[in-house]
């Protein structure tokens, strides 16, 4: 068996300087945590939120990886890829019919040795994860279960720690720390590590304005009552940056990833990063941030979903 606990060591994400005009114009420090650097495969949010659970499985001494997600989804997609990185089976419960040719994402996960099951999205959204197991007929013995999206107590743990690497890098925290969310585990995961220190902003990308109540419930479970990191007054939810919902994009976005990556080297993805770096240089056109303050955007990953998006809407991307 791979050594896991030594696989799972990693070097810092770089911390990269941007010069924009928009930010300079308004007095303030742009720098980018390029978390999409931390694995080829298992990047950005994903490695963090992934780690600790991948070492708990490890010492349950459970050799197979299960869990769920849209069949664009970035979270199956790492969780394949470290089944390969670090020696677990995986399987792989997709919200949806199958359609082949497999898109970009689940023939990855294919390759990577995941065992794909297609589920309704009826299933899908009404069971629990134990009862749609069952109902697929999944052999759970020596597996480790994961949520959708990877989103639970120990990924909180692991999204943590970019708030104590990104202090050690700095000699202190940045006044922003602004990160995309989806289910919301990033940003509590942040927000647990900050202690009021810092302000941390999540764009949500998903539309119906429940993000700061799914962070809330999260940091209500996973931190004791007396916690002075659970209140989550450090955080601000942005709702205004969707483009319509869930992977949902309009032609400004997509001109904006592009014209990013041309400045600064930098790809982003439509789903994730692209809102949210959209909506850090939206808020700082409009006077958001406060003058001298250093903004932080974290580079969550995701990309590879960019495939995914070019064979449905063409290559738009640079």
């Amino acid at each position: 068996m791979k050594n896991r606990s030594l696989l799972l060591q990693h070097p810092p994400s770089p911390l990269q300087t941007v010069e924009s005009e928009i930010f300079a114009r308004q007095g303030l420090r742009l720098m980018v945590k390029r978390d999409d650097l931390l694995h080829p495969h298992v990047s950005g949010n994903k490695w963090r939120k992934l780690k600790h659970n991948l070492l708990e499985a490890n010492r349950l001494g459970c050799s197979r990886l299960i869990t769920f997600g849209g069949t664009y989804s970035n979270h199956l997609a790492a969780v394949a890829a470290a089944g390969t990185a670090f020696g677990f089976a995986t399987t792989g419960v997709v919200r949806g019919e199958k359609n082949e040719p497999l898109n970009p994402t689940l023939q990855f996960a294919e390759e990577c040795g995941m065992e794909l099951h297609f589920t309704s999205r009826t299933d899908f959204k009404e069971k629990t994860n134990a009862g749609l197991l069952e109902k697929l007929k999944i052999d759970t013995t020596g597996s480790y279960i994961l949520p959708e999206g990877g989103s639970n107590c120990l990924a909180l743990t692991g999204c943590r720690e970019l708030v104590a690497e990104t202090e050690a890098q700095l000699g202190h925290l940045p006044d922003f720390i602004v990160t995309a969310c989806g289910t919301g585990a990033t940003l509590a995961g942040i927000v647990s590590g900050l202690a009021g220190q810092a302000t941390a902003l999540g764009v949500s990308v998903l539309k119906g304005g429940f993000l700061k109540n799914d962070v809330e419930k999260l940091l209500t479970k996973c931190l004791p009552p007396q916690s002075e990191i659970r209140n989550p007054k450090s955080a601000i939810v942005v709702d205004d940056f969707h483009f319509g919902g869930y992977a949902k994009w309009k032609p400004e976005l997509i001109d904006f990833i592009n014209d990013f990556k041309f400045r600064t080297g930098i790809p982003l993805d439509p789903v994730y990063t692209g809102k949210a770096f959209f909506a850090a240089f939206e808020l700082a056109k409009n006077g958001f941030f406060p003058a001298n303050s250093t903004v932080m955007l974290v580079h969550t990953g995701g990309l590879q979903g960019i495939a995914g998006f070019h064979q449905r809407f063409g290559p738009l991307l640079l």
